[in-house]
């Protein structure tokens, strides 16, 4: 797996490298093809709380997980562990949508806005390239990343849909009208 590690207000040391490439390096046995797989890590620190976000984009899912404590190498274990559940709760999932037609991708591009422009109520975007997926597959991918709903493009309406967890823990469909 390839790790391109940032850190945000913090400085990335040769330990903290080595010690996430190391953990990171426990969910290569899940892939058929690791050297492929580009992980994104991004490492914050603030207020003594350090916070980590890996994102794990691949042809068929993404994985997500983000984890803050006061320790940032108990951080990276949490991490770890958060997305090693995600792929041993999902993996009969995944593996029966590895038959699917397109690959399906979507990459996430955070930018968030700094502290010092003009106050705003919105503190983060996420930019997000969508592929056409079934509402199954938006649900599928929705619990991997670990969110309460997911936007894509709906192959089954032609349209952009937004699924969403209910309270009951049902799950809801938006379809946006032309």
């Amino acid at each position: 797996m390839n790790i391109n590690i940032r850190g945000d207000k913090i400085e990335i040391t040769d330990s903290i490298k080595k010690y996430v490439e190391d953990k990171l390096a426990r969910l290569d046995k899940y892939y058929d093809n690791a050297s492929s797989i580009n992980a994104k890590v991004l490492i914050k620190s603030k207020n003594d709380l350090d916070t980590i976000e890996v994102t794990i984009p691949t042809n068929k899912f993404t994985l997500r997980a983000e984890e803050t404590n006061n320790d940032l190498y108990a951080a990276i274990d949490l991490v770890t562990d958060v997305l090693e559940r995600q792929i041993r709760k999902n993996k009969t999932r995944l593996n029966s949508h590895k038959k699917a037609e397109p690959d399906f991708a979507f990459a996430y591009v955070a930018e968030t806005i700094e502290d010092n422009e003009k106050p705003s109520t919105i503190v983060k975007r996420k930019t997000i390239e969508s592929k056409p997926m079934s509402e199954e597959e938006a649900i599928l991918q929705m619990e991997l990343i670990d969110h309460d709903f997911f936007v894509f493009k709906n192959i089954d309406q032609g349209c952009f849909s937004v699924v969403y967890k209910r309270k009951d823990g049902n799950y809801g469909i938006i379809d946006s009208i032309e």
